[in-house]
């Protein structure tokens, strides 16, 4: 017999989406904020050459620097005021979820400190993230007027423009993305990303049937890319969707003069746990060094920086050092971050507190163990599923010279964010469909005294 949950989630239609008005609120909202961020794609920063920077930024766009460029909507081609976009708070993330897991205070704050300790992290990784823009808005600024031709007016002004503009579009999109978590749908920074992505992905395809056309690209290599492109899609929401299900048993107790409890219910452990926050991270810490040396490359080097060009060439998407980096960090990110939002022995604490456990496991240590022990191998599946995911482009490019993105990392972001999206909407129809429900029970009974 279906739960009072699934008969709810079974009778959501369009009518009862019609009804729920706080959620057109939070939709509207969302869109609303996705449409001043891509109005701050097309605002370039002062003092930019535009049709010398649109040449320089050609002769690189098939690097990692296109890949960048995919994720920040086209603001890097354009250098707009959101060109750093998000990244530099991903990684201040990183960094602050890593010192939550080595340094005491800030691991006692994430264990210990509840909600309170919660902010205060959040807090320190805001204070990070103005830190890690201010150093990549000078590195970009300084590469820029390093490179002849690309900058009106060099010297300290343009400097302190480009440095302040960059850095105040990151933090702006880093309020904008927290705005859209709290008061829309979906998880802010990931909608941003998503619709970067969504934004600049016609061209792409645009630009791929053109090369088929005029001979760049073989027709049969297309047809390719576009069956690898539907088989990944498929293939993603299926391993998004896969869980292992846990069966938790409640012992049976006498409250008074009945017997009550004795209920069974599942634990799911997701195959990928981790979503799609690994490859985001890998991306975000290859962009960090890459985007400044690629740009030191048109620019003339002192004798002891000769070697940075060299540097960015092994870097570029396609490359085995890159693709050996990328992997690498996709599994250690999905290893970490799982441990980060999966504590077995909180869990299995929690069971034990509610009187619940696992057919044939020990309540306290031994569940935690097996948990851990589930996880892990779970966790290695997913980490599997999603290198290989994200790596399938920078075959692609490796092997065919393809420039072609439509696939691996941002095909995962696209169909995860589109899914997380999606189940939030669901979730906030049937908190609707609850409190109607309840609403009417209160009225019944109401009229029955």
């Amino acid at each position: 017999m279906a739960s009072a949950a699934e008969q709810l989630a079974a009778n959501m239609n369009f009518g009862a989406f019609q009804k729920a008005t706080e959620l057109h609120k939070r939709i509207w909202f969302t869109l609303i904020a996705m449409v001043v961020y891509r109005l701050g794609t097309y605002i370039p920063i002062p003092g930019i050459d535009a049709a010398a920077y649109s040449q320089a930024f050609q002769g690189q766009a098939g690097g990692i620097l296109g890949m960048f460029n995919l994720f920040s909507g086209g603001a890097v081609q354009r250098m707009a005021v959101f060109a750093l976009n998000v990244m530099p708070y991903i990684s201040a993330s990183i960094i602050v979820q890593l010192m939550g897991s080595v340094y005491p205070p800030w691991e006692k704050l994430r264990k210990e400190g509840g909600e309170a300790g919660r902010k205060q992290l959040n807090q320190y990784t805001r204070y990070l993230t103005v830190i890690l823009a201010l150093f990549q808005s000078f590195g970009i600024a300084m590469s820029l007027q390093a490179s002849q031709g690309l900058v009106d007016h060099p010297g300290l002004f343009f400097v302190v423009s480009t440095v302040v503009t960059l850095t105040g579009g990151t933090m702006f999109l880093m309020w904008l993305g927290e705005q859209i978590t709290s008061r829309g749908v979906g998880n802010g920074i990931s909608l941003i990303i998503f619709a970067g992505i969504v934004a600049v992905l016609p061209r792409y395809i645009a630009q791929a049937f053109e090369m088929a056309r005029t001979g760049a690209m073989a027709g049969g290599l297309l047809l390719l890319i576009l069956i690898l492109v539907v088989g990944l899609t498929v293939f993603i929401v299926f391993m998004e969707r896969a869980q292992r299900r846990l069966l938790v048993q409640y012992p049976k107790r006498q409250q008074g003069n009945r017997m009550v409890g004795g209920d069974t219910s599942f634990l799911p452990l997701k195959v990928n746990t981790s979503g799609v926050i690994p490859p985001i991270f890998a991306s975000s810490l290859l962009m960090l060094p890459t985007t400044v040396m690629g740009f030191a490359a048109t620019a003339n080097l002192p004798p002891w920086l000769q070697w940075l060009p060299s540097a960015a060439g092994q870097l570029q998407t396609g490359q085995p050092v890159h693709m050996l980096l990328y992997g690498g960090l996709i599994i250690f990110f999905c290893f970490f971050y799982t441990s980060v939002v999966f504590n077995p022995e909180d869990t299995a604490e929690n069971l034990r507190k509610y009187g619940g456990f696992l057919p044939g496991i020990r309540p306290g240590r031994r569940t935690a163990e097996y948990l851990d022990f589930v996880l892990t191998r779970l966790t290695v599946i997913g980490a599997a599923y999603i290198t290989f995911v994200c790596l399938v482009p920078e075959i692609l490019v490796g092997v065919y010279n393809v420039q072609f993105y439509l696939g691996g990392t941002s095909l995962l972001i696209v169909v995860s964010v589109t899914m997380d999206t999606v189940a939030q909407i669901q979730s906030h129809l049937l908190a609707h469909q609850y409190e109607g429900l309840i609403k009417r029970s209160k009225l019944r009974g109401g009229r029955s005294r």
